[in-house]
C-alpha cells in the first residue's frame, strides 16, 4: 500500500472524526483512522456507532481501530467495515480502566498468544490488510513489545505501531524510543514509531533513532492539523511554517466548514474548537467560553469566524 507521507494520524477518541481526517490528509497526512470501535456494537448494528463509522471515498486510505478480545464479535464486525476501509487495525494498548476491565486494549499486553488468537481470525474472514498498535508492555517488569511484534509478523500483520509507554505510564512521563528501536531490529514488517512526537524536529529524531518506518501522531495533530505539513516540509527541505493565532483560527473554519457537512456530534466540534485554540493569547478565557456553548452558531460569535 502506498502513503502520500511517512506521517499517519493516530485514532483518537471523540477526535478522528471524518471532518477531522480529512483536514488532517489535506495537510498531509498520509493515513488516518477512526477513533476506537467497539466490534460488538459494529456487529449488532448499534446506530451510534455506526454514526461513528462514517467513511469517505475521497479519505482513503483509511483505517478502522477495532478493539475487545470476543473472535466471534470481531469476525462479525468485520465483515460490517471491510468493504469502505483499507486497514483494520486493533488496539492492544488503550490503557482506559474502562476498557482494560473489559479484558481488552492494554490488558492483552499480559496475554501475547490471544493476541495471535485474535490477528488469526481477524484474517480468517478478510482479505483487508490487518495492523496493531501496542504498548511497550504492561509495566517496565514486563516489556514485551518484541515479542507480540513477532506474533504480528508470524501472523501476517501489514505493520505495527509501538508506542514507547507501558500501560502504567502517566500520560506525562518521557516516552521510551529504544523500544521502538528493538522492535525495528527484530522485525521485517513495517513498524510504526508513536508517542513523544510533538514537533517536526522530534519526528526526525524518533526517524533517525529508531529506524522506524512511519510515524503516528495524535495529541500534537488535535492541537495543530498543520503538524503533517510541516514535518513533511521539514524532512524533505530541512526548513517548515510556524504557525499562527490566525492560522489557529483558519484552521478550525477549516474544520467547522466540513463538520456542516458531516454533521458529527456537536460535543465533537466543541473539542475540536478548545483543542485548536490551545496556544492562542488569552486562550484559557476563550475556551472556557467555548465549553460552554451549545450549537455552532455560538462558536462562530465566539472565533468571529
Amino acid at each position: 500500500m502506498k502513503f502520500i507521507s511517512k506521517i499517519f494520524l493516530a485514532p483518537m477518541y471523540e477526535i478522528t472524526d471524518v471532518s477531522f481526517r480529512l483536514l488532517c490528509k489535506k495537510y498531509g497526512a498520509g493515513l488516518t483512522f477512526t477513533e476506537m470501535l467497539s466490534p460488538m456494537a459494529l456487529a449488532r448494528g448499534n446506530k451510534s456507532t455506526l454514526r461513528l463509522f462514517d467513511v469517505q471515498f475521497k479519505e482513503r486510505p483509511v483505517g478502522i481501530q477495532l478493539m475487545g478480545q470476543n473472535v466471534e464479535e470481531i469476525k462479525k464486525a468485520i465483515k460490517v467495515v471491510e468493504n469502505k476501509v483499507d486497514i483494520i487495525d486493533f488496539n492492544f494498548g488503550c490503557p482506559v480502566e474502562n476498557i482494560v476491565k473489559q479484558g481488552a486494549g492494554a490488558a492483552l499486553l499480559k496475554r501475547p498468544e490471544k493476541i495471535r488468537e485474535i490477528i488469526r481470525a481477524a484474517k480468517s474472514v478478510t482479505k483487508v490488510p490487518i495492523s496493531i498498535k501496542i504498548r511497550s508492555g504492561w509495566d517496565k517488569k514486563s516489556i514485551n513489545a518484541v515479542e507480540i511484534a513477532k506474533i504480528a509478523e508470524e501472523e501476517g500483520c501489514c505493520f505495527i505501531t509501538v508506542h514507547g509507554k507501558t500501560k502504567t505510564q502517566d500520560r506525562g512521563m518521557e516516552t521510551d524510543w529504544e523500544i521502538i528501536k528493538q522492535v525495528k531490529e527484530n522485525v521485517s514488517i513495517p513498524v510504526v514509531g508513536n508517542g513523544g512526537v510533538n514537533s517536526p524536529e522530534d519526528a526526525k529524531r524518533m526517524f533517525d533513532k529508531t529506524g522506524c518506518d512511519y510515524i503516528m501522531v495524535g495529541r500534537e495533530a488535535s492541537r495543530n492539523p498543520y503538524i503533517f505539513k510541516q514535518i513533511n516540509d521539514y524532512l524533505q527541505k530541512g526548513d517548515y511554517k510556524e504557525v499562527t493565532k490566525k492560522d489557529k483560527i483558519k484552521f478550525f473554519k477549516e474544520y467547522l466548514e466540513l463538520a456542516e457537512r458531516y454533521q458529527p456530534k456537536f460535543r465533537y466540534i466543541k473539542y475540536h474548537a478548545m483543542y485548536m485554540t490551545k496556544g492562542i493569547k488569552g486562550g484559557k478565557e476563550l475556551r472556557l467560553r467555548l465549553s460552554q456553548t451549545k450549537d455552532i452558531k455560538e462558536i462562530r460569535k465566539i472565533l468571529q469566524i
